[in-house]
């Protein structure tokens, strides 16, 4: 037999490069889709576990929500630089353990206190291997491969949220909620058993890890906040207990800051606000993320409680919006290549609160989903598709290169921290509504909040200085977004190798 020519070992060698970033993106996409339909099909999910833990009340159950919210988003850039430092596929592997472990946990939780506190081992395993997933995926392929790769990774967020609500309502409706956390387990086992065959490590022994204070403190703060605003109802805003837990949360916030500004190892560096861009930018992403999940929330809840849908027909009825995003939102990105991202933000919010008050006006207690709920949801989901990739197109054009990575994890914790503050004013709103007339009053206070949030956008994004993708400039504004979406991979240093 002949050996093999240089031309042919090349070949055989670039199959196999080729072969294993193939099978990365599979394993780092599964997960992905995994974690993030977890979230969306949680509030499909929710009224049949509010059914199974009636007596908790609706405060309390809003912490199987927001626990696993608040840890998520607390622990994001902290794992991140963990996983660079220790290794991606280490930290990716343990994440999806935990996240499996936990799922199954969740789906046997004889209490609602027990559900809570798995949700957060969830969230410890999702903060975990979000990260290390894009690290892996970005060091699979070569450069010139990577902007499709990580838009397919990137992609499964939004296959998520439009086939989440479907398969959400189509496991309650057949079996129970706690099939929503099972259906977890075997892709857990099915990437932990491939990454562990599959993925290459890679590691950064020279990343500094944020210091556990600063972790510690901002989920406090959320959380205090979070509580101040789910009980308000029931309390009272002016009562003692509110007004103690909303201002514990506020100095928990102050001493985050402060603790921030004096550490070596920040979890938020601070410095990153010094950008005019990145700040607007950013109190945009906060004012959209507690819109959004309200309307979301909201959504699936007015079906359901006001207008008595099934779980399976509210899961059908709010789909067209995610879908609708799905399909509209990579057209605006190259629009936004065009003439820059601030006219579609500042559209894309008024397109958004148009829909809260659409909604607002239109439903009440007779369902006409065809007339008075179809037109408000699709103008939200035309917002969504206009906003949110365009949010974190603007955060990548405000930041250096070497500072993408950590500027887009903020980014997303921001987000998360939005929704948590959305979930507890939806929670709050709907909680004492006793009657049908009460009910449609709350939900039109949810649609108020859409409203408002949307209009916040627009004008927190006016002061933003966005710039058209010129064709000088194209590739190396498609490396910058690339970098961002999502991930802690900081500086993309030079990094060890082994199998």
């Amino acid at each position: 037999m002949l050996p093999l020519s240089p031309a042919d070992l090349h070949a055989d060698q670039a199959e196999t490069v080729e072969r294993h970033a193939k099978r990365t993106l599979a394993i780092a996409g599964l997960a992905v889709l995994v974690t993030f339909l977890d979230t969306t099909v949680l509030f499909v999910a929710f009224p049949d576990i509010s059914q199974t833990f009636a007596s908790a009340g609706p405060a309390s159950l809003s912490w199987v929500l927001n626990a696993y919210t608040i840890a998520f988003a607390a622990l994001l850039v902290p794992a991140g630089k963990l996983a660079d430092r220790v290794g991606h596929k280490r930290v990716f592997l343990i994440g999806s353990a935990v996240f499996t472990i936990a799922s199954a946990a969740c789906a046997l939780a004889p209490t609602v206190e027990v559900l809570i506190a798995f949700r957060v081992v969830q969230a410890v395993g999702a903060a975990a291997l979000i990260p290390a997933s894009l690290a892996l995926v970005l060091r699979a392929f070569p450069a010139e491969r990577v902007p499709v790769a990580v838009g397919i990774w990137g992609a499964m967020g939004a296959v998520a949220g439009a086939v989440g609500p479907t398969i959400g309502a189509t496991l309650v409706e057949a079996a129970s909620w706690r099939w929503v956390f099972l259906i977890n387990v075997p892709a857990g086992l099915l990437t932990v058993i491939a990454g562990r065959r599959v993925l290459r490590e890679s590691s950064d022994p020279e990343t500094r890890v944020p210091a556990l204070a600063g972790v510690v403190l901002i989920a406090g703060a959320a959380s205090l906040a979070s509580l101040a605003v789910v009980h308000s109802d029931t309390w009272g805003w002016l009562d003692g207990r509110t007004i103690a837990a909303g201002g514990a949360g506020l100095v928990l916030l102050v001493g985050f800051v402060l603790h921030q500004r004096r550490t070596s190892a920040p979890a938020l560096d601070l410095s990153l606000f010094s950008d005019r861009n990145f700040t607007w930018a950013n109190a945009a992403t906060f004012a959209f993320g507690i819109a959004f999940t309200a309307m979301f929330f909201g959504s699936f809840l007015l079906l359901t409680e006001l207008w008595g849908y099934s779980v399976l027909r509210a899961g059908l009825g709010v789909s067209p919006g995610p879908l609708l995003v799905g399909l509209l939102a990579p057209r605006f990105g190259r629009l936004a290549g065009r003439i820059g991202q601030r006219p579609l933000l500042m559209a894309g919010g008024l397109f958004f609160a148009a829909g809260g008050l659409w909604r607002w006006t239109q439903v009440g207690l007779d369902p006409a989903y065809l007339r008075d709920y179809l037109p408000g949801q699709l103008l939200t989901g035309l917002g969504v598709a206009l906003v949110f990739p365009q949010l974190s197109s603007a955060i990548a054009q405000s930041l250096p290169a070497n500072r993408l990575g950590v500027g887009g994890a903020v980014n997303q914790a921001i987000r998360q921290f939005g929704g948590t503050l959305g979930v507890a004013l939806t929670i709050a709103f709907l909680a004492s509504a006793t009657s049908p007339v009460a009910a449609l009053s709350a939900f039109d206070r949810v649609a108020a909040l859409v409203t408002v949030g949307g209009i916040a956008t627009t004008v927190l994004s006016a002061p933003l200085r966005t710039r058209r993708v010129t064709a000088a400039n194209t590739i190396d504004e498609l490396d910058r977004l690339d970098e961002l979406a999502l991930a802690t991979v900081p500086e993309r240093p030079p990094v060890a190798l082994t199998d």
